[in-house]
């Protein structure tokens, strides 16, 4: 996770702390890229905090971040999980232009849901940033939650509207709560709800959904620079 650890939105789902960011760490580029190298990988995934205080979001650190890597990793693959710029296409085309392998941006929950969950986000805004992803002709993926009283018809709808969009890839995943001061789980789903899930994406037109309770965003990332 790149830009600090601090968050300037608060989310209902998440335990990533909320305050103000300190300033960038300009050297964190090469650090990261270094440690890629260090560790040997193959496939990188990278993400960060949302940052509404910089001028560009933090769209420029992300540009520098992902050259860095692939700098110092000639071959690596890479798959970033953005924030959504608050929907600036300068700031997203940033990001497509330093050319990773894959584009993410998570939807996170059902459109009905979004507002009760997610801060200074809009369920269509997010749609738009994959849909701008997905018309560059980098590889859009986007994952959601269960468990926050999503019904099964509006889970389907959302499929729905990222195919649309242009989405290639969806993860499905179980949600959990940080702790007591987060949105509560509504319902633990079983196992086989979430292999029905997988099954019907792949029947709607998803190249790959990864769908089981303990799947996040980047589980088995590596296989979705096919999509």
């Amino acid at each position: 996770m790149i830009l600090g650890d601090i968050c300037t939105r608060n989310c209902k789902f998440c335990g990533v702390k909320t305050g103000r960011p300190l300033p960038p760490d300009e050297s964190e580029p090469l650090k990261l890229a270094e440690s890629v190298r260090v560790m040997g990988l193959h496939h990188c995934v990278i993400t960060s905090v949302d940052r509404d205080d910089l001028p560009d979001l933090g769209s420029g650190a992300w540009a520098r971040t992902i050259t860095e890597v692939k700098r110092v990793n000639p071959g690596i693959k890479i798959e970033v999980l953005i924030p959504d710029f608050r929907g600036r296409a300068e700031c997203i085309q940033q990001v497509i232009d330093a050319a990773p392998d894959v584009i993410s941006h998570n939807l996170e929950t059902v459109e009905r849901l979004t507002p009760l969950v997610r801060c200074a986000s809009f369920y269509r805004r997010s749609l738009d940033v994959i849909r701008i992803v997905a018309a560059s002709g980098r590889i859009a993926k986007s994952g959601i939650m269960l468990g926050l009283g999503e019904k099964r018809e509006e889970i389907l709808q959302t499929m729905d509207d990222l195919l649309e969009a242009g989405c290639k890839v969806m993860t499905i995943g179980q949600y959990l709560a940080p702790s007591k001061s987060h949105m509560p789980v509504i319902t633990y789903f079983p196992p086989d709800y979430f292999s029905q899930l997988r099954d019907e994406g792949i029947r709607k037109g998803f190249r790959f959904v990864v769908s089981s309770p303990l799947v996040r965003s980047s589980y088995r990332a590596e296989d979705h620079v096919n999509a």
